[in-house]
């Protein structure tokens, strides 16, 4: 169930069952010669709309642009500051509280976003004890990186090897290219597996990788591998999801 097709008589009628809601989390970002820039806005918005389905679960609208300076010396990248990304996180959780949501899962596609979502939580926390002392609600929030899941690190494994990397990877671009069949890019990739290492800012990334990948040999991607992909992180999703509800 995703939000932005919901009503709000329904959104009301869910409220009655559940207090959780599913927040995907990407960035729009180069991820090499080959992948789309949504990649990590994409990948995020498939696994959680799939794992809505398959829980009856609300799905949030997915917060597309992250912390992405660093890629910025690609054309294309776009990036929040990180006091930006922490203002919209904490502009879209407590909109989403004050309607008596309490349990919010960020699905997330990007690295990068993951120091910037800790803030965001921490500042939401604050902002509660505040404004409410004891009388705030028991709001929490969690983030979790789709790849992360044991599903999924044992396919990725299966399907690439170490062929993976860490950016432009082939489990990142198949998922995509299941989203958006026929979107896939072909070029020539050289060296077929990039370098890996270390950066610091924008302009030594990409003087050290020079076509935006990292580690990684996208042309391993297929849609057929997204489709199991996706599957797998659904399932890991899904697992995460009920067992987050059920903390007490």
């Amino acid at each position: 169930m995703r939000l932005q097709l919901a009503s709000w008589p329904e959104v009301e009628a869910y409220l009655k069952q559940s207090k959780g809601i599913m927040m995907p989390i990407g960035s729009t970002e180069q991820h090499g010669p080959t992948g789309l820039i949504g990649t990590d806005a994409i990948t995020v918005e498939t696994i959680a709309w799939r794992t809505g389905e398959m829980l009856d679960a609300l799905v949030g609208p997915t917060i597309s642009v992250g912390m992405a300076h660093h890629h910025m010396e690609f054309p294309g990248s776009m990036t929040l500051k990180p006091s930006t990304l922490v203002a919209v996180i904490r502009d879209y959780v407590q909109s989403l509280a004050s309607h008596g949501f309490e349990r919010f899962l960020f699905v997330n596609g990007h690295g990068g976003n993951v120091p910037t979502i800790g803030s965001a939580f921490y500042e939401i926390y604050q902002d509660q004890r505040q404004a409410h002392g004891a009388g705030a609600a028991e709001l929490r929030c969690r983030v979790v990186n789709w790849w992360d899941g044991p599903s999924v690190k044992a396919l990725s494994d299966e399907l690439f090897g170490d062929r993976q990397g860490s950016h432009a990877t082939p489990s990142e671009v198949s998922v995509a290219a299941f989203a958006y069949p026929g979107h896939i890019k072909h070029a020539r990739l050289d060296p077929p597996l990039a370098p890996s290492g270390r950066f610091y800012d924008a302009r030594d990334y990409r003087r050290r990788f020079p076509d935006g990948r990292i580690g990684s040999d996208p042309s391993k991607a297929s849609e057929a591998h997204g489709k199991r992909l996706t599957n797998a992180a659904a399932a890991d999703l899904a697992d995460c999801y009920r067992q987050f509800l059920a903390e007490v």
